[in-house]
């Protein structure tokens, strides 16, 4: 990030302090002229007068009590201290605070202000010891935990969805437990001890009763958990321990333990097959391009600190959409004509884009639109909406997109919450 220099944090400060008087002096106004009973003699200094001047213009030019005007602070304060040094220490104190909130939010590169995605600690795997594969005769010993808001839980939890590994109710309809079960977690930073995830009352821990992720994270950790307490979440139940907490890992996972329940005629199910061997290569390959491009590009965007940070991040993503509207305009998926991991993990990202990576990550360019500015990838977004009730049933998109605006103060100091992204807005639905 860059750093000021000394002398600059002196004059920062030194101009900081001279505004701060006046805003003092401003806000002292603002009360007298509010209840001008109980105002006091002031002192005979140079501010002082010029405020007093202001008071008698103010009577004469503003009559109207209901308008709030702040501090008033430019109009009482700029015949003492310069406009141009009012404005430009109000930026540079608004941008000092703004860049220290992003980092606690975001890791940054400390040269270049550009957005750092954490290593993640967990990298175990169902089938490898000491977990067990998947099992008809033990059906819930594995559970997800997830958060709607969240991109990388929505393709844990769609590949679930679509493996047919859950069930829609806590029961399956010939009343047994699903494969995998699934807890949906609720974004509230504010409830959470640490990070953001908390259990719903009526979606509590099935393992331990914790009150939030972070509670969970330290129970299923010998001596505790430090890190960053991250969704989605895959436990073994029985073990009580932490899988994966790495969503690539867990949707490969998923996917060849769902092909070993089909090899084995265990339930009766052919499932879709997400990795099939003659398209791995190309696969993989498309994996790494989306990652770093849309994936992780709507993130680079959403959380750089510098300008030349954000510009390389928007060029990824414009790159990116243009590549995948051009395949799309040539083949179904992305990978031919089959719906593939590929497919899977670039949805969540599209479905959110309208709503938020482009409105307020300014990803690409706050003017971009899937729905508008790239017809190939809008048709790609509705095939696979329509392919498979588990696509449907994988995200609520109004509260995905809302969530950015709620939850991630630095960007949206003022909390204002546009009008919801909906399926229907969004031509997925009639």
């Amino acid at each position: 990030m860059v750093r000021m220099s000394s002398f600059s944090r002196l004059s920062w400060h030194t101009n900081a302090f001279s505004i701060h008087k006046t805003i003092f002096y401003a806000a002292k106004l603002d009360d007298q002229r509010r209840h001008p009973c109980s105002s006091r003699k002031t002192s005979n200094t140079p501010l002082s007068r010029h405020v007093a001047q202001s008071r008698i213009k103010l009577r004469v030019s503003n009559n109207n009590d209901n308008v709030d005007k702040g501090f008033n602070l430019l109009e009482l304060a700029s015949g003492i201290v310069p406009q141009g040094m009012i404005v430009q220490t109000t930026k540079e104190g608004w941008k000092f605070a703004w860049q220290r909130m992003m980092t606690e939010l975001a890791p940054q590169d400390k040269d270049t202000g550009e957005y750092r995605r954490p290593s993640y600690n967990f990298n175990g795997a169902i089938g490898t010891s000491p977990f067990p594969p998947l099992n008809e005769n033990d059906r819930g010993r594995y559970h997800l935990y997830v958060g709607n808001p969240c991109p990388w839980c929505h393709r844990a939890v769609l590949a679930a969805g679509l493996l047919d590994l859950l069930a829609p109710t806590a029961k399956s309809s010939n009343g047994q437990p699903p494969l995998v079960g699934v807890t949906r977690l609720l974004d509230d930073p504010v409830k959470a001890s640490r990070g953001g995830w908390v259990f719903a009352v009526d979606r509590p821990d099935p393992i331990y009763q914790c009150g939030d992720l972070r509670e969970l994270y330290d129970k299923l950790v010998p001596g505790g958990f430090r890190g960053r307490c991250t969704a989605p979440l895959l436990v073994d139940r029985k073990l009580r321990q932490i899988v994966s907490n790495e969503s690539s890992d867990i949707v490969r996972m998923l996917s060849k333990q769902a092909l070993l329940l089909d090899g084995g005629g265990n339930d009766g199910k052919r499932r879709i097959d997400l990795y099939p061997a003659h398209l791995a290569e190309q696969i993989d390959e498309t994996n790494d391009w989306v990652y770093q491009l849309l994936n992780n590009g709507v993130y680079r965007c959403g959380f750089s600190t510098t300008q030349s940070a954000y510009d390389k991040a928007s060029g990824d993503v414009q790159t990116g959409l243009a590549r995948c509207d051009k395949i799309l305009a040539e083949s179904t998926y992305l990978c031919g004509d089959s719906f593939t991991e590929a497919d899977l993990r670039l949805l969540p990202t599209i479905l959110r884009f309208d709503g938020a990576y482009a409105p307020l990550f300014k990803a690409g360019g706050s003017h971009l639109r899937i729905q508008t500015d790239y017809p190939n990838i809008y048709r790609w977004m509705q095939t696979c909406w329509a392919m498979h009730p588990a696509v449907r049933e994988s995200i609520d998109i109004p509260d995905a997109c809302s969530s950015y605006y709620k939850q991630l103060f630095p960007l949206n100091p003022g909390g204002i919450i546009p009008s919801p992204v909906t399926a229907e807005s969004l031509g997925l639905e009639s």
